[in-house]
């Protein structure tokens, strides 16, 4: 129950502290279940599934329960119009807004949507392995017709898909993020045309031949000690899709391995190093708190993309890198320029995201975004997926999946209901160029001290920039902040014409 002063009138102060208590319970809650999934991903047998399911779903179900409660909905009553310190009142304006959504959500659909979930990730393991999309279709089709639901639920007024990309970017309306798309589709088509017509021929085989995996995974650690991952708050682990778990004080990063593919390995786990360290640099005086908790993950992925692209692909990076790499594969025979332009060449049969170049990788969120919300509206039949991906893969990258393993089969988010999250990744990516432009402008010589082996200045400016702010501002806020800039694709357009006009030799390009 809300408390009030002597004077008969609510006691903002206390109203807060008890709102803090509460919410650093619920997001107790919440940190449990990740690291049920980071099990389930990483380490739990394959017959664990049916007890991981109840154990989510409960966990889920709590935490539902604790941000709907109607203490807190009390307390954020009391807050209403207080006059809170900046800090206060951005923790404010983040339980309030989780709150009024957490509240017109049944349990019951809570705990189903997380219960089918969990099933629906080992089904899909298995049907990616056996590239059989009729066995995973069931659970896919459930799970767009659960989350259908859960989007009438907050808003019946509103585009269902909309309603869900707010689950991953809430500060960004999802038709700003339609026209970054068409931004970059925009700019990108024609330039991959004129990179396929180009005479040149980049050094695409500096890493051709066999890898062992083991060795692979030695050379991955190397990289994240490189670049300065905290071992101590952390380890790496190998799953099927790479992925970043935790929080300050415990960010996991998965990689895989492909022993024809180095560079495959090695660019996902400086992109997963960039999710980590983007937790790790979170205040942990604000854990379990919206301050302590990272801006979503249009900034999440902003910070894997710059670490993976423009530190990891950059020719600093190679100048530094090569030589260990080749301590560990004798066999390779590259110079640092011909390892940077094969770390950069634009593919012209890549089917898969995850080791997609700069410039392919966002028709692959093209593809996945419009299957998707065609998913959500009705308008596509989860039977009708595996032809329209391919076909659409035809029309964008002109290659076709020959299997569902390397099409519709791919990716891991769908398996979570996670509907509305893939125009994050490219949102991160144009994100990442404008915050890498202002960090060049504050820092000249980055590239410099990259190829020494010093990031420390990379670090210390996105930590100022970006982690140590939480959410206390909304993501546009925060890049016109860390910037000058309002959000916008302008830098990335800039940067890939700069960087694959020099490599293509495309002179309309740069």
């Amino acid at each position: 129950m809300a408390t009030e002063s002597a004077s008969g009138e609510p006691d903002a102060p206390e109203a807060y502290e008890k709102l803090v208590e509460h919410v650093r319970r619920a997001n107790g809650v919440n940190d449990a279940a990740g690291v049920l999934q980071w099990d389930q991903q990483v380490m739990m047998p394959e017959g664990g599934t049916p007890a991981r399911s109840r154990q989510l779903s409960t966990l889920s179900a709590l935490e539902h329960e604790l941000m709907t409660d109607d203490d807190l909905a009390g307390w954020l009553d009391d807050l209403d119009g207080a006059d809170l310190a900046a800090e206060r009142a951005a923790v404010v304006r983040e339980v309030r807004r989780e709150h009024e959504r957490a509240v017109r959500v049944p349990t019951a659909l809570v705990q189903r949507i997380s219960e089918t979930s969990s099933e629906a990730l080992s089904a899909w393991e298995e049907a990616k392995a056996e590239d059989d999309w009729a066995s995973f279709a069931p659970y896919l089709e459930e799970l767009v017709d659960l989350k259908r639901r859960y989007a009438e639920h907050i808003d019946p007024e509103r585009d269902a898909y909309a309603v869900l990309f707010e689950d991953y970017e809430p500060c960004l309306p999802l038709e700003r993020a339609e026209e970054i798309l068409e931004e970059l589709k925009a700019a990108l088509v024609p330039m991959i045309d004129e990179i396929r017509g180009s005479d040149v021929e980049l050094a695409t085989d500096a890493f051709a031949g066999e890898f062992d995996a083991d060795v692979q995974e030695a050379l991955s650690r190397e990289a994240l000690s490189l670049l300065g991952y905290d071992w101590e708050h952390g380890r790496l682990d190998v799953s099927s899709h790479p992925f970043t778990s935790g929080n300050q004080f415990d960010a996991r990063v998965t990689t895989r391995f492909d022993e024809s593919d180095p560079l495959g390995a090695l660019t996902a786990t400086v992109h997963e190093f960039g999710h980590a360290t983007y937790q790790l640099g979170l205040p942990e005086e604000a854990y379990g708190t919206p301050l302590g908790e990272a801006r979503d993950l249009s900034v999440h992925e902003s910070q894997s993309r710059l670490w993976e692209n423009h530190v990891g692909r950059s020719r600093a990076w190679w100048e530094l890198f090569l030589p260990r790499f080749v301590e560990r594969f004798p066999d390779v025979d590259a110079s640092p320029e011909e390892a940077y332009e094969a770390a950069n060449q634009v593919y012209e049969d890549n089917l898969i995201r995850v080791e997609a170049d700069e410039l392919t990788y966002h028709l692959h969120i093209v593809v996945r975004f419009e299957v998707e919300r065609a998913l959500v509206s009705g308008e596509l039949d989860v039977s009708e997926v595996p032809e329209v991906w391919n076909d659409k893969y035809e029309e964008y990258l002109g290659i076709r999946p020959e299997t569902d393993a390397e099409g519709c089969l791919q990716d891991i988010h769908w398996s979570h209901g996670s509907f509305g999250y893939f125009p994050t990744y490219s949102l991160g990516s144009a994100m990442a160029a404008q915050l890498f432009e202002a960090l060049q402008a504050d820092v000249p010589d980055v590239y410099d001290r990259v190829r020494e082996g010093e990031f420390d200045a990379v670090h210390d400016w996105l930590g100022e920039q970006v982690h140590r702010h939480g959410k206390r501002y909304e993501t546009n806020e925060l890049v016109r902040r860390a910037t000058g800039e309002e959000f916008a694709a302008d830098a990335f357009v800039s940067y890939v014409r700069g960087k694959y006009g020099e490599l293509y030799d495309l002179e309309a390009s740069v």
